[in-house]
C-alpha cells in the first residue's frame, strides 16, 4: 500500500483528503497540531490512519511524521490573509519556517511527491481579473508573500534534490467541514450558518469583488492528480473553476438554495483582499490532466446540505 502523510489533516481540505485516501485502501498518516484543525473531522475513519499531535514548526516533530512516507500533502498552515496581517511573525513561523522544516524532512526521508498548498493570494495586485501562472503582481498580504516564498522553496528542492514537489494555487475552497465558527473563517460558510439561522451575513466593501469557488472534492482530486503527475514537478499550478462569482452573486445563490430573501449588512473593505480572483486553469489541464467535476452551485447545494444536518 502507498504511504501518505497529509499535514493539517484534522482540518478542512486535509481531512478531506485523507478521508480520500483511507476509502482507497492507502496507508495515511495525519501530522496536526489541532489549533484549528479538529479530531471530528477524522472521526469517521480515525481508527483507520496514523495520527501524530505535533506541530510543523518542530523540525524532529517533521522528521518522525515522514517515516516511511511515499507522498506528502502539506496543507498545514496558517491560512488567513486577515490573521496574517494582524500577526506576521506567527504567520512567517507557520507558513514559512514549517514549510521548509516539511521539505528538509522530506528530502532526507527520500519522500518521492511533495505536494504544496499554494494559494491565490499569490496574485497580489496582479490587474488581470483573470490569473494566469507567471504573472503574479506584488504582495497584498503578509499571507501572500508566506506562499511565495514556499513555492520558491519547493521550488529549489526539486531542482536541487529531485523532489517531486507540486505547488497547488487554491483559488475560493468551500464544502464540508469548513468551519464557520472563526472570524478568519471564508465567505462561504459564514453566509450559510448565518442565513441558516436567518440572520443577515456581512459583505465587506460594495460586494462586486470576485472570487473563483472551487468545491472540496475537487480540490482533493487535484492533490491526487498532482502527487502521481511528473510533468507537474517543479510548478505551480491553479486550482479553481476558471469562473468568477461575485460576492453579491453568492448571497443571490445562498438564498436561491435556502428559497430565501435575506440581504447582507455592508461593511469597510478588508486590509489584504484581492479585489478580483478568477483563475486560467489551462495550465493544470495540461500539465495534470485537472478539471473540476462539479459547478460552483452544485457544490454549493453539496454545502449547504452538510451544514444544514449539523444545525
Amino acid at each position: 500500500m502507498a504511504k501518505y502523510l497529509v499535514t493539517g489533516g484534522a482540518g478542512f481540505i486535509g481531512s478531506n483528503i485523507a478521508e480520500t485516501l483511507v476509502e482507497r485502501g492507502d496507508a495515511v498518516r495525519v501530522l496536526d497540531n489541532l489549533s484549528t484543525g479538529k479530531m471530528e473531522n477524522l472521526a469517521g475513519f480515525l481508527p483507520k490512519i496514523d495520527f501524530i499531535e505535533g506541530d510543523i514548526r518542530d523540525l524532529e516533530t517533521c522528521r518522525r511524521a515522514v517515516e516511511g512516507i511515499e507522498t506528502v500533502f502539506h496543507e498545514a498552515a496558517l491560512a488567513s490573509v486577515v490573521r496574517s496581517v494582524a500577526d506576521p511573525l506567527l504567520n512567517d513561523a507557520i507558513n514559512v519556517r514549517g514549510t521548509l522544516n516539511m521539505l528538509l524532512a522530506a528530502k532526507e526521508a527520500g519522500v518521492r511527491s511533495f505536494v504544496l498548498a499554494s494559494s491565490s493570494a499569490v496574485y497580489g495586485d496582479d490587474p488581470a481579473a483573470v490569473k494566469v501562472e507567471g504573472r503574479e503582481g506584488k504582495p497584498l498580504s503578509p499571507y501572500g508573500v508566506s506562499k511565495l516564498v514556499d513555492e520558491k522553496y519547493a521550488q529549489v528542492f526539486h531542482a536541487l534534490h529531485g523532489l517531486n514537489a507540486v505547488a497547488l494555487r487554491y483559488f475560493n475552497v468551500f464544502g464540508p467541514r469548513q468551519d464557520p465558527a472563526s472570524e478568519y473563517s471564508a465567505v462561504i460558510p459564514l453566509f450559510i450558518t448565518r442565513m441558516l439561522r436567518g440572520e443577515r451575513p456581512t459583505i465587506y466593501g460594495d460586494g462586486r469583488q470576485s472570487r473563483d469557488f472551487i468545491f472540496v472534492g475537487d480540490v482533493v482530486r487535484a492533490n491526487l492528480a498532482a502527487a502521481a503527475a511528473a510533468p507537474a514537478a517543479g510548478e505551480a499550478l491553479n486550482v479553481a473553476c476558471g469562473v468568477g462569482t461575485t460576492v453579491n452573486g453568492l448571497l443571490e445563490a445562498v438564498n436561491g438554495v435556502l428559497g430565501s430573501k435575506i440581504e447582507a449588512v455592508h461593511a469597510g473593505p478588508r486590509p489584504g483582499d484581492i479585489l478580483h480572483s478568477t483563475a486560467d486553469i489551462t495550465k493544470a489541464r495540461r500539465l495534470m490532466g485537472f478539471e473540476p467535476s462539479l459547478t460552483f452551485l452544485a457544490g454549493l447545494e453539496k454545502t449547504v446540505a452538510w451544514y444544514k444536518q449539523r444545525s
